[in-house]
């Protein structure tokens, strides 16, 4: 590691060390307006902080605690800095776990973080072995930190996909249950509240929260109709506008039912001959681009053998 490199980074720990300290003085930490006055306006009171379940996004919740107000004020700075709140907020409802959008932001601080002590061991090591510039070790650092926090926001896409792929895979099999209900003599409500009961997965939980906003007081088909908003898939929203007609007009929701999930039953036989096609090229690949030109070469190999061997 040569001087200027070991003293560039040295000042980069120092400098980052400094900021901190400067950014937690009680002279910038002065209460806004907004939290002096905030108590006084509300009209509850605030719950104790003792008493709310703490949701920890790393495995070292004492560390996490301790840095808390960083995380938050880091938090925020990405919340300018890439915005976005209605696209990740909708994601986080198809997910389905209950994470906030503050939630959120700390895991791609924290992500962040992981990412730029990723890039700091990596310069390290290479400045070690090798002769190279500080600023280009600063932005390979920088560079590693922003991957982080972009790699949090797709792996909630991520997420979000995989959700989306076990719902229809469970869609079928839930519909039928649903129409075996219903023609045994159960009703639409009960039908559902049996089903949800008897199965697991990602839709019967759904249903379970559906079921939970009708007995709030909203209609069986908002309710239902929340599911289709929170999943996006054009065939649960055909379910739900098939039993909210069944219910309103009196048709039979049996056959409705049956219906359905025979459509999700083609549609996933399509999707897999679908798949199975883009495999197919894909195993072109290696075949093409691999075991034919070590066949060609073994073909042509002896024949150029022969005419050095007889120059």
């Amino acid at each position: 590691m040569t001087p200027v490199t070991s003293g560039a980074l040295l000042g980069l720990i120092a400098g980052l060390g400094l900021s901190m300290v400067v950014v937690r003085l009680p002279v910038l930490r002065r209460p806004r307006l907004e939290d002096r006055l905030g108590p006084y306006l509300r009209d509850t009171n605030r719950p104790s902080r003792l008493l709310t379940s703490r949701r920890s996004v790393t495995p070292f919740p004492a560390l996490e605690h301790i840095l808390e107000p960083f995380v938050a004020d880091a938090s925020r700075a990405l919340e300018r800095t890439f915005g976005g709140s209605a696209s990740v907020r909708r994601r986080l409802e198809q997910v389905g776990r209950g994470t906030t959008l503050e939630q959120f932001r700390a895991e791609q601080v924290f992500w962040g973080a992981a990412g730029l002590l990723a890039g700091l061991i990596t310069a390290l090591l290479l400045s070690a072995h090798g002769s190279f510039h500080a600023v280009a070790l600063l932005a390979f650092c920088v560079i590693c930190a922003i991957t982080g926090v972009l790699a949090r926001d797709l792996w909630l896409s991520r997420e979000v996909t995989r959700r989306e792929q076990r719902i229809m895979a469970e869609f079928p099999t839930i519909a039928e249950l649903l129409a075996l209900a219903v023609a045994a003599g159960e009703g639409a409500v009960g039908a559902l509240e049996r089903v949800t009961r008897i199965s697991r997965g990602e839709l019967s939980r759904e249903l379970g929260r559906a079921l939970a906003d009708a007995h709030a007081g909203a209609s069986l088909a908002q309710a239902l109709e929340g599911i289709a908003n929170r999943a996006n898939l054009s065939a649960l929203a055909r379910f739900v506008d098939g039993v909210a007609i069944a219910v309103e007009r009196g048709t039979p929701l049996a056959e409705v039912l049956r219906a359905q999930a025979v459509d999700v039953r083609e549609a996933g036989k399509r999707a897999l001959l679908e798949a199975g096609g883009r495999k197919e090229i894909a195993m072109m690949v290696p075949v093409v681009f691999l075991v034919l030109p070590v066949t060609v070469l073994f073909a042509l190999f002896p024949g150029f053998y022969g005419f050095s061997f007889s120059g």
